[in-house]
């Protein structure tokens, strides 16, 4: 029997095919596969790294995060992108249409939101 493992992580959205072209361009993706209300992307060919796919849910709620009230949509997950340039890549993905979130728990992370509203985090590894 052959070993189980993640090969994808898959995230609603209003358009799946809008929030994938955002991840596209974020981390530099290509598209391995798309259907109507549903796309796959990953790194090119023997790049290696996880995958993602966007799925059109017409019922899509956003997450709050930080949740602050009994009943908000809570964040499920969140996406940990590792950068080399904290400042710069943060610029980045506010240019690609991500927001900067309220709350900043962390000196060397910025959380930020996908056009979609899903949390995700930039983080750069700190010197030992």
């Amino acid at each position: 029997m052959s070993p189980t493992k993640l090969s994808t992580v898959v995230l609603d959205a209003h358009d799946a095919a809008e929030l994938a072209v955002f991840h596209l361009r974020l981390l530099g993706y290509v598209v391995r596969a798309e259907e109507q209300g549903w796309v796959l992307i990953g790194p090119s060919p023997g790049a290696g790294g996880a995958s993602l796919a966007f799925e059109t849910e017409p019922a899509y709620v956003p997450p709050v995060w930080p949740t602050r009230h009994p009943g908000d949509q809570q964040m499920m997950l969140h996406l940990d992108i590792e950068v080399d340039d904290l400042a710069a890549e943060t610029a980045r993905a506010v240019a690609e249409g991500a927001r900067l979130a309220e709350y900043q728990p962390r000196d060397d992370v910025r959380v930020l939101l996908d056009p979609s509203g899903h949390p995700f985090c930039l983080w750069t590894r700190t010197p030992q």
